[in-house]
């Protein structure tokens, strides 16, 4: 690490004495960025001062990061950025070897989603870069920080197709803030503060570093920190005041308000800011599927998370409301239905960091341009002093028509008519006995709309799952970068048959590097969500959903032996009756990873349901079976 005295006393206030960990790390308890040198500086990290220094472009890339305050990094070696893996060996950094890219990338993501550091992950050129798309495009469309680091062969063959050669900022500017091409060693200080502060500021999200061999390999006179130049990069933070006192004013005179939470206030770190409003306010509040723990679920004004799966009071206090306070969400199609039929007399009110999302789905009202860590501080100063003068508004009807709805319609399940296992009663037990300062980690599919159903989530930072992309293969590599940002708490993967089958590989990382994950797999022997469909929708005509692990079938991988064989302490668990002792068992063992095989039953479905084209208005709490309620008046 850095040997460079600090740039300024000022600089270096933030950081606490004997910290290890760069100044831009997350104090969850209070869900609070550290406010820190780089409030002050784009560049993150101490700011140290190095003097000018001739090292490689490799040498380069490795001091970058460490003044960059990085301590884990996920990646891969290869060809192409093997230069610079020789002088990684010399640094204090922790470097994880993976056993794929996308691994990596994943990883990288668990990392930055619970410790709100940016994750980095490296790759080689060619396939090993293709293979962390997927993970860019995943942090991409949930808002994740993530630099990602490749090498590029040399630039006098870039675009002859040599060996391994792939056009990966070409692939990747699409899915990425900004995808850099670095030809030039002298180049690398400044093009990783860059990526860093873009990764990190405004809307967060993934950048690509791309690195040419002979740029890695060239000599290049370092210094520290490099002068950042992004012009046209100027993220609003603070709202606009006129529009902050208009939403305040439709919040006092709004008979049906709904405070609509999103995956922007989780990565804001604005839940307690929330809270404040919430309660001053006295309005239901939903959090979305990404928002899960930025507003306890515990408590008396949570109405649920809304959505294609969400609870019935949630999605119908959208669709009756007459005002939408609409905090860091991007009315995606999964939450609002066929969206012409969407909360149709409700006003919006809009907060979000960025200004593209703003009226891109739904019209806004009142668009507010900024930081919810910001904004939200703001509304509620102005609707205190609305308050004051207009009067605190009568939400009684308006709870009284919800509190209904939550007592006839609780999230619950009916038992599988084949005796086996309900899945989701193994997730709720999970959660139960591991409690909510345990970190959740899902794949895609029924197992994690189920874990977002029946986990209680009381703070955020505790639920992980691919939202936006939707990943097979999420699970188990987020999970290991969730333990290595958060060691001292327990990280369970929630997957399924299908999901575990694409990044189990991971579990030899996990195994190798002592990162004691825990593994739930809802094993009902098929692709769940597909074959759910397929069930509603195809007449049960199963077209390759079944995948022989589960009950009564050749158990095609066994997952105790496959467990077993990547070093995992393996538990299997098929009966009602052991849920609990093989749950307890898994939390006592914390020196090794550990998987748990649940065979369930394979016809349990997810309910509610709002069925893909049509209006949130006909969700259903079962097959063929919509609820029946008359309007508040």
């Amino acid at each position: 690490m850095s040997k460079g005295s600090p740039i300024s006393p000022s600089l270096m206030a933030a950081k606490s004495a004997g910290a290890t960990k760069a100044p831009e790390k997350v104090d969850r308890a209070a869900d609070a960025v550290v406010d820190n040198a780089a409030t002050l500086s784009p560049v993150l990290g101490p700011n140290n001062v190095v003097p000018p220094t001739v090292m490689t472009g490799s040498e380069a890339i490795v001091r970058s990061l460490e003044e960059l305050g990085v301590d884990d990094i996920f990646g891969l070696p290869g060809g192409a950025i093997l230069p610079t893996y020789d002088p990684l060996m010399a640094s204090k950094m922790n470097h994880i070897l993976v056993r794929h890219e996308q691994g990596a990338g994943h990883a990288a993501q668990g990392y930055a989603m619970v410790t709100g550091r940016v994750g980095v992950c490296i790759a080689t050129s060619g396939p090993g870069a293709t293979n962390l798309v997927t993970a860019i495009m995943d942090a991409h469309m949930d808002s994740v920080p993530l630099v990602a680091i490749t090498g590029q062969v040399s630039a006098a063959v870039i675009g002859t197709d040599a060996f391994q050669e792939a056009d990966i900022v070409g692939i990747t500017m699409p899915i990425t803030k900004h995808s850099f091409l670095v030809t030039d060693p002298e180049d690398i200080p400044h093009v990783m503060a860059e990526a860093f502060h873009l990764a990190s500021t405004g809307r967060p999200g993934p950048v690509l570093v791309d690195i040419a061999k002979n740029a890695q390999v060239g000599n290049m006179t370092f210094s520290w920190p490099p002068k950042v130049d992004l012009p046209g990069y100027r993220p609003v933070v603070r709202g606009h005041n006129k529009q902050v006192r208009e939403a305040a004013r439709l919040i006092a005179e709004a008979k049906k308000p709904v405070l609509y939470v999103g995956g922007g206030v989780v990565k804001g770190h604005a839940s307690a800011e929330l809270l404040e409003l919430a309660e001053l306010t006295g309005a239901p509040v939903v959090t979305t599927l990404m928002a899960k723990g930025a507003f306890p679920d515990s408590h008396a004004q949570h109405v649920g998370m809304p959505g294609m799966h969400g609870s019935v009071s949630a999605v119908t206090a959208l669709q009756q409301a007459d005002l939408l306070v609409t905090l860091g969400a991007r009315f995606d199609d999964r939450v609002t239905g066929v969206l012409s039929t969407f909360a149709p007399n409700a006003k919006v009110i809009h907060a979000d960091i960025d200004p593209a999302e703003i009226s891109k789905n739904r019209l806004a009202d009142v668009p507010i341009v900024g930081s919810v860590k910001e904004i939200i501080p703001e509304l509620s100063e102005a609707v205190r002093n609305q308050f004051a003068q207009s009067g605190t508004p009568d939400l009684a009807s308006w709870w009284s028509f919800l509190n209904n709805l939550r007592d006839t319609y609780p999230l619950g399940w009916t038992e599988p008519e084949d005796g086996l296992t309900a899945p989701q009663r193994v997730i709720e037990r999970i959660g139960a006995l591991t409690g909510p300062e345990g970190i959740y980690v899902a794949g895609v599919g029924q197992h994690q709309m189920w874990a977002a159903q029946f986990i209680k989530y009381e703070r955020p930072h505790a639920w992980l799952n691919s939202g936006g992309a939707g990943t097979m293969g999420y699970a188990v590599p987020a999970a290991m970068g969730a333990k290595v940002g958060e060691p001292d708490r327990v990280v369970w993967a929630i997957d399924g048959d299908g999901c575990f089958q694409m990044t189990n590989q991971e579990l030899a990382t996990c195994a190798i590097n002592k990162i004691p994950i825990k593994v739930a797999i809802i094993n009902n022997s098929s692709l769940g969500m597909v074959r759910q469909w397929q069930t509603l929708f195809y007449d049960g005509r199963y077209s390759n959903t079944d995948l022989n692990t589960g009950h009564d079938t050749v158990r095609i991988p066994d997952f105790v032996k496959l467990a077993d064989a990547y070093g995992c302490a393996a538990l299997r668990c098929e009966r009602d009756e052991d849920i609990d002792a093989t749950i307890q068992k898994a939390l006592e063992i914390n020196d090794r990873p550990v998987v748990i095989d649940f065979v369930v039953s394979p016809n349990s479905m997810v309910w509610p349901m709002v069925p893909a084209g049509v209006s949130n208005d006909q969700i259903q709490v079962a097959r063929n079976m919509t609820p029946e309620w008359e309007e508040e008046d």
